[in-house]
């Protein structure tokens, strides 16, 4: 019997993990299997202790098309059959952002849909010359996913959101930096070096200070500010007991590169 290859590639090297969406011939839409490989790919990672960066990319021209149109026809019950993609889609997404590392997204050709909600997640996005962002459900008669409504509003404004929501707006890459849906724009013989490079910086850096950076950065959407005042205090100051701040402090005032990697990163 013929091995299928999967869905979703995983690599760990020099404290990065690459998943790579590896269905090129369908645009890397997103059906069950590519949902469930993502769900199973980033609830593993959570289990390793030697992942510190996190980079999301995909084979072929398109970065993701969004959901498998066609799978959506063919389904005998499509209500039960949405319900389950969009579970374990979100499962997989709610597993990458809790991570607590960063994420780092390399975006070619069209990201859609879904496709966009995972460039969306991703908390250092770059793009090649390319891409492009569409949200594309309104024009199949469906609702975003992939937490969409959530991720959007807070990167480009409610105003802008709503324009590409419900007008389906094709956002080019030059625009979409604009606007902050994305970080950098390069070209695209450099995307894969340039991303790969971005993310093994990350992964060298102090992942306990990263990571509590992000969690103070996601609360911030719904805290008050005297709350995030609060939140800030005590992170700083449990970050500055442990051996990462230590050795950040005493690089800084020895004026030498920190050397971050393997230095206790507790809090």
């Amino acid at each position: 019997m013929a091995v299928t290859a999967p869905a979703i590639a995983v690599a760990v090297d020099g404290g990065v993990a690459t998943l790579t969406l590896a269905r090129p011939d369908t645009g890397n839409a997103i059906d069950p299997v590519l949902a469930r490989e993502l769900r199973e790919a980033a609830e593993g990672l959570a289990a390793r202790d030697d992942v510190r960066a996190v980079l999301l990319r995909a084979e072929g021209k398109m970065f993701c098309v969004g959901g498998d149109v066609g799978f959506f026809a063919s389904a005998p019950d499509r209500h039960a059959a949405l319900h389950a993609l969009a579970g374990d889609l979100h499962d997989g997404i709610r597993a990458l952002v809790a991570l607590d590392v960063p994420i780092v997204a390399a975006v070619q050709g069209a990201a859609a849909g879904a496709g966009m909600s995972l460039a969306c997640a991703a908390d250092v996005v770059i793009a090649g010359p390319a891409a492009s962002f569409t949200v594309a459900y309104t024009a199949v008669g469906l609702s975003p996913d992939g937490g969409q409504s959530w991720t959007l509003p807070r990167l480009v404004g409610v105003r802008r959101a709503a324009d590409m929501m419900l007008r389906n707006t094709r956002v080019k890459a030059d625009e979409a930096l604009r606007i902050g849906l994305v970080t950098e724009v390069v070209a695209q013989d450099a995307l894969l070096e340039r991303t790969t490079t971005v993310a093994h910086e990350l992964a060298a850096g102090p992942t306990g200070a990263l990571a509590a950076t992000r969690r103070l950065l996601r609360a911030s959407a719904t805290a008050t500010l005297d709350e995030q005042l609060d939140a800030e205090r005590e992170s700083i100051a449990v970050r500055g007991a442990t051996a990462e701040a230590g050795e950040g402090i005493a690089a800084f005032l020895q004026r030498r590169p920190a050397d971050f990697p393997g230095v206790g990163t507790t809090g």
